[in-house]
């Protein structure tokens, strides 16, 4: 069973996630912001992490750089799920790591293609 991190400051969207990843048999954390997410990125070393960019304090895209930098998660995809839609926000996630790009709202069948898709 995968393990999936999910990096979202929105309970809606955490718990929407969530529910879609658990029921197709992925193991779920949790956390609530950025400087969490790499903690427990470092911590649990998931198999893919799901970031959001618009959250307080470090934004998604400045913690998958870090992730996709730093030598303890490196090897671990990154895929940004967010509200920003233009082709810019798409290239610059590509630019920070990012394995692939989800627009919220998002469809459950997609996610699941993409996560599918990109697990190691």
């Amino acid at each position: 069973m995968a393990h999936i991190l999910i990096v979202d400051d929105s309970p809606t969207e955490r718990h929407f996630l969530k529910s879609v990843l658990s029921e197709n048999g992925y193991d779920i954390s949790l956390a609530e912001n950025a400087e969490q997410g790499i903690e427990m990125a470092k911590s649990e070393h998931p198999d893919l992490i799901l970031m959001d960019v618009v959250m307080p304090g470090m934004n998604g895209f400045q913690a998958t750089r870090y992730l996709t930098k730093s030598p303890d998660t490196a090897d671990i995809p990154v895929l940004v799920v967010s509200t920003k839609s233009e082709q810019t926000d798409q290239v610059w996630a590509s630019r920070q790591g990012a394995k692939a790009y989800i627009t919220k709202p998002v469809d459950g069948k997609s996610l699941l293609e993409s996560v599918k898709h990109h697990l190691v």
